[in-house]
């Protein structure tokens, strides 16, 4: 828009900009600053103005910002996380894996950060790999990425999974977590053998239980409260 000579506003929610770049992709692949470099490299254009900490659906609204602009454009993204749906989903120690990156990415003295010695990450995408292996190098002794489907419908490209691998990931294929165990913390999880039949995942009533004082979740992202006046469709913005 810039480059066509519109005057542009950017509103961001956080307190730096590149969202995912910023603060969803793990350390090891991001380094540098690359994500921050890249955002002073573009807004060297010139005609673009970053506003930091504002929020749509708390500091702005939809109707106020199509009120004093040409065009309003919706870039916000999925912040949400979905639940486990499993007993004992609240208990200490149980995290989103989002939040997890995130921590990891602002935080200045990686050693700091606390590890367990015994990782479960649910899922089977990027954010699940990225978890997993983080949490190796920063010195968890077990990680596990456990995944409900086979290896085949893994969301993670098969590079990722072998990278997983060789840093001493174990992963764990047609389980999904059934409840979380412990005395407010998280000590154990429940893992229940699944089967796919007729795409639909199925448990089959065999369990296992795995050490795990740390369980993150990376089981796909959602639209953390709607904006007014915005619709949506299958969980995504609807557009007109």
């Amino acid at each position: 828009l810039a480059m066509l000579g519109h005057d542009v506003v950017v509103y961001d929610a956080k307190s730096k900009a590149g969202g995912l770049n910023e603060f969803g992709i793990a350390a090891y692949k991001s380094t540098e600053d690359f994500a921050a470099r890249e955002v002073d490299w573009l807004l060297k254009i010139g005609g673009i103005t970053v506003d930091y900490g504002k929020k749509l659906g708390a500091d702005l609204s939809l109707e106020g910002l199509k009120s004093d602009f040409d065009a309003v454009f919706l870039s916000i993204g999925l912040a949400g996380v979905n639940a486990l749906r499993a007993a004992g989903e609240d208990m200490e120690g149980v995290r989103d894996a989002v939040d997890f990156i995130e921590e990891l990415r602002q935080a200045e003295d990686l050693s700091a950060l606390p590890v367990g010695r015994n990782v479960v990450v649910i899922g089977g995408g990027m954010t699940a790999v990225d978890a997993a292996v983080q949490s190796k190098l920063l010195g968890a002794e077990n990680v596990t990425i456990a995944y409900r489907r086979d290896r085949d419908a893994m969301g993670a490209s098969r590079f990722e999974q072998d990278l997983a691998a060789s840093k001493g990931v174990t992963l764990m294929f047609n389980v999904m977590p059934k409840a979380l165990h412990g005395d407010g913390a998280v000590s154990e999880i429940e893992l229940e053998y699944t089967v796919v039949e007729e795409g639909r995942v199925r448990g089959t009533g065999e369990t296992i239980r795995l050490a795990a004082e740390q369980v993150y979740k990376a089981i796909g992202q959602s639209l953390e409260g709607q904006p007014e006046a915005v619709e949506l469709e299958g969980g995504k913005i609807m557009v007109d």
